[in-house]
């Protein structure tokens, strides 16, 4: 794509503000960005909210497991969960973050997981209990491995609708914009 991914303009703002704006409406406060490749040019082109942090994740190339470990590392010491959005999943609505919030208040789900129609995707709710194991992950290691041994699993919360389609290739990138009716320099 050549330029960093998180940065492809969809309505005029990156890809990632996207997703950092879903997040603030859903009412995630603190807020960590957690950034690889490319980190010092896309800080420098998001907007953050009042108490939110950039997390530069500098072995970012090892995979998924990296960012995980700086995102649950940044976390404050009285956060009893993280919930994690994917930065190129820009489609991620408020509301499956705000299910996934409640699902935890209500029944206390050490983790839980946006389900679509049955399906689970993202975004994904860690309660503290689980960070232990998922800090102990290396690679292009996701969480799926620890939380698969949770006893009780994941709590699977439907939320409706399509899940956020990940945006990896030019062709995601242009369905995104064909989807959303976005053109990528729209205000």
């Amino acid at each position: 794509m050549g330029r960093p991914k998180m940065l492809l303009p969809v309505g005029g703002h990156p890809l990632l503000q996207h997703v950092v704006d879903a997040g603030v409406e859903a009412g995630l406060r603190p807020l960590a960005v957690v950034l690889g490749a490319g980190a010092a040019e896309v800080a420098v082109a998001l907007r953050l909210p009042p108490g939110a942090a950039i997390v530069r994740c500098p072995d970012w190339a090892e995979g998924q497991s990296a960012s995980l470990r700086a995102g649950l590392t940044a976390a404050p010491p009285d956060a009893g969960a993280a919930v994690i959005l994917l930065g190129d999943q820009p489609e991620v609505r408020p509301e499956a973050v705000r299910a996934l919030l409640e699902a935890r208040r209500l029944r206390g789900a050490p983790a839980a997981r946006a389900a679509y129609r049955g399906r689970p995707g993202h975004p994904v709710l860690l309660g503290r209990e689980t960070w232990p194991a998922l800090m102990r992950l290396r690679g292009d290691a996701g969480a799926r491995g620890p939380l698969a041994a949770l006893p009780g699993g994941v709590e699977l919360v439907e939320v409706g609708g399509d899940p956020p389609a990940d945006v990896d290739t030019p062709e995601d990138y242009a369905r995104l914009l064909e989807r959303t009716g976005a053109s990528p320099a729209q205000s």
